[in-house]
């Protein structure tokens, strides 16, 4: 169990580094990369659309993103090993294009549109499929992060509710279009019995 969550953190912390490394290069080249955020309704705003996710507008706001992503994208990369890399990538994409669409006329930057994708395509997820384990991680999650219900509201001005909004519409979407994919529950000997008993029925009407 160990080994596997080790194996899984490897591109959790790929992608905080890579990040990280972002922050690090505008601070010591004193640059900003803020202009390469979703600016809404703009054609050249679109290009924040995947750009945005890397940016931060200073360490404060780093720092709190670091570790809810870091848990977040290794539970991810953990249950859903063979779709992992391309859901990230739909919530990237998706979180980024719903906030160009409905967001406020101001650059949108930062990676909690795709956190909040993350943690409601979890919850849903575990709900949807009745796994055992994914309703496990799907409290986890609720317990750990449930106050981001809040970061929905318009309730402090320079904090982009509308990304926030857009990651967690995201992350419901997603889970419902790849229902059928990731992990699938176990299914008990008294359940495959029934399902044969079910068949053999079946059988026999038609015979009849």
């Amino acid at each position: 169990m160990k080994t596997s969550i080790v194996r899984h953190l490897f591109y959790p912390v790929v992608l905080v580094v890579l990040i990280w490394c972002v922050k690090i290069i505008e601070y010591l080249f004193n640059l900003s990369f803020i202009e390469y955020g979703v600016y809404p309704r703009k054609i050249e705003g679109l290009t924040g659309v995947l750009f945005s996710f890397f940016i931060h507008k200073d360490f404060t706001h780093l720092i709190n993103n670091t570790i809810p992503l870091l848990v977040l994208t290794t539970l991810l990369f953990y249950f859903y090993k063979k779709i992992s890399i391309k859901l990230l990538f739909h919530f990237v994409l998706v979180s980024g294009l719903l906030t160009w669409s409905i967001a406020r006329d101001s650059y949108h930057i930062g990676a909690s549109g795709g956190i909040y994708a993350i943690a409601s395509f979890l919850v849903i997820s575990g709900i949807i499929r009745n796994n055992p384990k994914l309703s496990a991680v799907s409290f986890v999650v609720v317990f750990l992060y449930g106050s981001l219900v809040w970061g929905i509201l318009p309730i402090e001005e320079h904090i982009s509710w509308e990304g926030h909004l857009s990651g967690m519409v995201t992350g419901f979407l997603i889970a419902y279009f790849y229902k059928e994919e990731g992990p699938k529950r176990k299914k008990y000997q008294w359940e495959i019995d029934e399902e044969l008993e079910k068949k053999q029925k079946k059988g026999i009407e038609c015979e009849d």
